[in-house]
């Protein structure tokens, strides 16, 4: 507070300043100095300590305890993933014989690079839903070559290249149920 009646003293004394200039300069300095008097706002001050105002924290002595009776999650439906309470209940032995069976198996795929058709050999355990999409490098799907359902056993299909796709590098998209499998083929 005596900082700022300092600086309109220097203000005022100075003989050469234009009277605009002291008037600017004397309308800010009252301006800080109804700031800090009238509102009680700390203005150059930093924030009032929460220890000086008798705000105290709590003290917590002891670390909580976790219950024991606490229920382990069961999901719905396994789609391929060992459920918690196996793996907490001690069955690791067994957790090769809790995975599930591959139902897609691709055994071919040929010839690649591409020109024209594509012939896949694969083999299904039990009869399913096949999807055969081709996707560009960015995982968009370009073309779906297939959408059926297939019977169980060893299979040959054959596909035809659409002449929109341009050459280069693809991605075939083989699902079957909630089994996917991916893999690269090059198209002249």
């Amino acid at each position: 507070m005596i900082d700022l009646f300092i600086l309109l003293f220097i203000f005022l004394a100075i003989p050469n300043m234009k009277i605009q200039r002291k008037t600017a300069a004397l309308l800010n300095i009252t301006c800080l100095i109804c700031m800090c008097v009238l509102c009680s706002v700390n203005v150059f001050g930093q924030k009032i300590d929460s220890l000086a105002t008798g705000i105290r924290s709590k003290k917590i002595n002891k670390t909580p305890q976790i219950k024991g009776n606490v229920p382990t999650y069961k999901p719905k439906y396994n789609f391929g993933y060992v459920q918690y309470n196996d793996i907490v209940s001690g069955n690791k032995g067994n957790l090769s014989n809790l995975k599930p069976e591959k139902v897609l198996n691709v055994v071919k795929i040929y010839p690649n690079p591409v020109d024209d058709q594509i012939n896949l050999i694969l083999r299904m355990d039990r009869a399913s839903n096949l999807s055969v999409k081709i996707m560009d490098l960015l995982g968009n799907e370009i073309v779906t070559l297939s959408n059926e359902r297939i019977a169980a056993g060893e299979q040959t299909k054959s596909y035809t290249i659409p002449n929109r796709l341009n050459s280069g590098i693809y991605f075939l998209k083989i699902m079957s149920g909630s089994e996917t499998i991916v893999k690269r083929i090059s198209v002249l």
